[in-house]
């Protein structure tokens, strides 16, 4: 038997209530993959309500919140998370497509939008809400049930779509980033080398016209270039600017 105590005796490594949580945390994903599909059911007859509630139940769903309106709806949403909305299309205060509109726009959980009448326009307000499956009363379970369980793969699929677009802008970003540290890097470079020839350059004139050193030309440069306070550079094109061989003048004849 391994002992949860240190070596030296003193202190637990793990006291017992980590051990437990240790051990549930094993078994988190087995209980995660048998949990009840969690839903809001949001219909303002009451009866209906309940045989909705009651239909779900029933086929291993577990109601989380009832609501009778828009406005409720979307309060539960919010605070339940759940992972399907059964919203019914024509509540008081606020109406279904308006609260699934509010649902489906702050990413809470697919809504699967339930109406008496097959009405084209209906459909089409549902679906412009962001409504993700329309169902008909009176309900039958072998039409809704598959209806909510293809509502949320889709949200789950585009929610994996809307995480891979977030990874590939990042990807993206860095990349911009990277390419513009690389040409700030090539930028430089040249600059440097522009320099390096210049005063190279100078040192040459400085070593022919005035009979420097080499390193007594560069020494110059650099020391001249710190008390003066004048980039190297900038020296070097002063002294090739005044050392240099006036250019032929051209004969136009």
């Amino acid at each position: 038997m391994v002992s949860s105590t240190s070596e030296e005796g003193m202190e637990p490594v793990l006291t017992a209530e980590e051990l437990q949580a240790a051990a549930r945390a094993e078994e988190a994903p087995e209980e995660n993959e048998n949990r009840k599909r969690t839903v809001v059911v949001a219909e303002d007859e009451s009866v209906n309500r309940m045989d909705l509630a009651g239909m779900l139940e029933d086929n291993g769903y577990e109601v989380v919140g009832e609501a009778a309106n828009g406005e409720e709806a979307v309060e539960l949403a919010r605070s339940k998370r759940p992972d399907v909305v059964c919203m019914d299309v024509k509540m008081p205060r606020m109406d279904g497509i308006t609260a699934a509109g509010i649902i489906c726009d702050e990413n809470i959980a697919p809504v699967v939008m339930l109406t008496a009448f097959s009405q084209p326009d209906l459909v089409k307000k549902s679906t412009g809400a962001g409504a993700m499956a329309y169902e008909t009363k009176p309900y039958e379970d072998s039409k809704l049930i598959p209806a909510l369980e293809v509502a949320m793969g889709r949200f789950a699929e585009i929610n994996d779509l809307l995480d891979n677009v977030e990874r590939s802008e990042a990807k993206l970003k860095a990349t911009e980033d990277e390419l513009a540290k690389a040409q700030a890097d090539l930028q430089k470079a040249q600059e440097t080398l522009e320099e390096r020839k210049l005063i190279d350059r100078a040192k040459g004139l400085l070593m022919d016209k005035a009979d420097f050193s080499e390193q007594g030309a560069f020494r110059w440069i650099q020391k001249t270039s710190m008390d003066q306070r004048i980039p190297k550079k900038h020296l070097a094109m002063a002294i090739i600017e005044k050392y240099s061989d006036p250019k032929p003048a051209r004969d136009d004849h």
